[in-house]
């Protein structure tokens, strides 16, 4: 695994020169457009590079973006991988590993996701403190111990400090629907039942979806600092659960993306 980790960050190199991204950032699902944003140098395709993963998913396009935001060099992925594509919980991290190795400092994971909490609506964000993982009993440090410690701390896996400027960035721009709250990861695809969506809310969880924890278990391993956002692209209460229809997922994302995207550029040039 260290020496794929090498020979894809090598490739990379080998393409972008002395640039060195300070930040990492992970789109989620319909959540590409912050890529606008982004003053551009340099685009790889996830094909071209050694040993990387392929992104399957049709709304992910693959793509490793080079380039500038908020005055601050980033490297972002244009599409994330997932567990429930058939990857391995190293291939699903892959990514967070080289770009540790490529010198970034931080993390920006986003995600779409279910809404558990009441007080949510479609639309809405939720600044990620803390997360549920049901991957169990997958989780991407099984196996040979490389890049950080052999058993790391959870205990803040998400910035505190970040989680409220992010806060006060949305309450000093007057952003409606932006809150707080517990990502719980399951593997999927299918969505979850009435009786599944009743015991995630038990457990403590304000939306759900199908990624990130992965990630971020990877990148506290390795000791950096993350910074998560979700999208509530639906809501999962049992009383009023409606069919989900991917069109509808994907244009409550698209609503969102505004807001999210003033949070992270707003973060990301504070930081």
């Amino acid at each position: 695994m260290l020496n794929s980790i090498e020979q894809s960050t090598a490739y990379i190199q080998s393409q972008i020169g002395d640039f060195k991204p300070q930040f990492g950032i992970i789109l989620g699902t319909g959540l590409g457009k912050l890529a606008d944003e982004i003053d551009i140098a340099f685009t790889l395709n996830y094909a071209d590079i050694p040993h990387f993963p392929l992104a399957t998913v049709e709304f992910h396009k693959g793509k490793l973006l080079f380039g500038t935001l908020s005055g601050k060099k980033v490297v972002c992925m244009q599409g994330r991988f997932h567990y429930y594509e058939g990857y391995s919980m190293q291939q699903v991290t892959f990514p967070v590993r080289v770009m540790k190795m490529l010198g970034i400092e931080r993390l920006f994971v986003s995600n779409a996701s279910g809404g558990l909490n009441p007080t949510f609506k479609e639309s809405d964000l939720m600044i990620i403190d803390d997360h549920i993982s049901l991957f169990l009993p997958e989780n991407p440090l099984i196996g040979e111990n490389i890049m950080g410690d052999r058993f790391p701390d959870m205990s803040e896996p998400y910035e505190i400090e970040t989680v409220e400027k992010a806060l006060l960035i949305a309450t000093q721009n007057a952003l409606e629907g932006v809150h707080r709250g517990v990502y719980v990861s399951v593997a999927g695809p299918s969505l979850e039942t009435k009786a599944e969506y009743r015991l995630l809310r038990m457990l403590g969880a304000d939306a759900v979806g199908m990624s990130t924890v992965p990630e971020v278990i990877v990148a506290r391993q390795m000791d950096i600092p993350v910074f998560g956002i979700s999208v509530i692209t639906d809501m999962g209460i049992p009383e009023i659960l409606q069919k989900a229809e991917l069109s509808k997922i994907l244009e409550a994302a698209y609503k969102a993306e505004p807001n999210m995207t003033f949070i992270i550029k707003e973060l990301i040039g504070s930081l």
